[in-house]
């Protein structure tokens, strides 16, 4: 039986004393020690008394029923649709963050929306919806909340949906993802000095995370890198990039390549030029990835998914619409027979292009 929570009681986990009287968490590589009264750099998981709060329990930002391409997940039932939702905070710094508004929100008066897992669910059948996903922020910072979500989307055949930046601690990764049916993670860069400069955390607790991914899940989990000029876009890293995603992760994880647009404190950065996009997409497909898409520009090659054997364009997309579906029902290639990786019902679902807001309950 599910367990309902409020702000003021829920206890937070993955955390343990310090000799020196301090509270580590130890959810994220960050590790904040905590005083009395104090929040970690996430700003939701805070010290209160003998215990760790959760501030964020039950809260949204809001919540709206997309496509499963826009998380993007292109192989993850194409045409469906996604409960998605976020609360507030990040355990990142990006100075580049395009939700800052949200996950850099120190507002707890911005989370308007309360659902509790079981509404989330039941809201999540009574508007059809295949999946519900965690993104808008991290959902690592609120892993408790998210997992009680997806216990009780499971519950009802609910499928489940993290989009983050795949930093996270080893205890807290084995419980997050074992109840995750997909992940969307964030492969920000190559370089430890980009992640370090300009997200405040590193990459080797990110290649970690995707590495155990798939070798110790089941999750089905693509990929996204954020290209922004002259800061990861380089021949030399996209290639050294595309080569590792092949030795360690294998040819049919996808990845996305999006486009940057000037945000948050990098105003002064011009905007990905489409040509980048195209270019990086042509580094890894020669390196030996089977999917690679892009994002952010209207691309319809680059919004298809080919035949990994014959190369025949499968399912055709125009932005997150589906012009042409060829996949059969078991999820092959109908000219060649071969298998395309991903999770795949009957038939193609057709949610398009929409966008609906949707309110869990009234403001008060």
């Amino acid at each position: 039986m599910m367990t309902e929570h409020t702000e003021s009681d829920y206890q937070a986990r993955y955390w343990h004393w310090l000799d020196d009287g301090r509270m580590q968490c130890d959810l994220c590589p960050r590790d904040c020690k905590l005083h009395e009264g104090q929040r970690g750099a996430c700003f939701v998981r805070m010290r209160q008394g003998e215990q760790m709060i959760l501030t964020t329990y039950g809260r949204s930002s809001g919540f709206c029923i997309d496509p499963i391409e826009k998380k993007p997940l292109n192989n993850f039932y194409p045409g469906s649709s996604v409960l998605s939702f976020g609360t507030a905070g990040c355990n990142l710094a990006c100075k580049f963050c395009q939700n800052w508004d949200i996950s850099k929100s120190r507002d707890m008066d911005r989370l308007m929306d309360q659902a509790s897992p079981e509404a989330i669910a039941k809201a999540a059948v009574a508007n059809h919806c295949k999946s519900v996903a965690f993104t808008y922020n991290d959902p690592v910072i609120f892993a408790e909340y998210a997992m009680d979500v997806a216990d009780a989307c499971h519950a009802r055949g609910v499928q489940t949906v993290a989009v983050t930046a795949g930093y996270i601690n080893e205890v807290a990764r084995r419980d997050f993802y074992a109840k995750m049916d997909a992940a969307n993670v964030d492969l920000k860069a190559f370089t430890e000095d980009f992640y370090f400069k300009l997200t405040g955390a590193h990459l080797q607790p990110v290649l970690d995370t995707l590495v155990y991914l798939k070798r110790e899940t089941q999750v089905w989990f693509e990929l996204t890198t954020l290209l922004i000029p002259g800061h990861n876009d380089s021949d030399e890293e996209l290639t050294a990039m595309s080569q590792w995603i092949m030795t360690e992760l294998g040819p049919d994880v996808p990845l996305h390549f999006s486009a940057f647009h000037p945000d948050f404190k990098m105003l002064d950065v011009p905007a990905t030029p489409p040509a980048t996009l195209v270019r990086a997409r042509q580094i890894a497909l020669q390196a030996g990835l089977n999917y690679v898409y892009t994002g952010n520009v209207h691309n319809i090659e680059g919004d298809t998914t080919f035949c990994p054997e014959c190369h025949a364009p499968l399912i055709v997309r125009d932005w997150y619409l589906i012009k042409k579906y060829r996949l059969t029902a078991q999820g092959h290639c109908p000219d060649c027979g071969a298998a395309v990786a991903g999770r795949f019902a009957s038939k193609a679902e057709h949610f398009g292009r929409q966008r609906i807001p949707l309110m869990m309950s009234a403001p008060t």
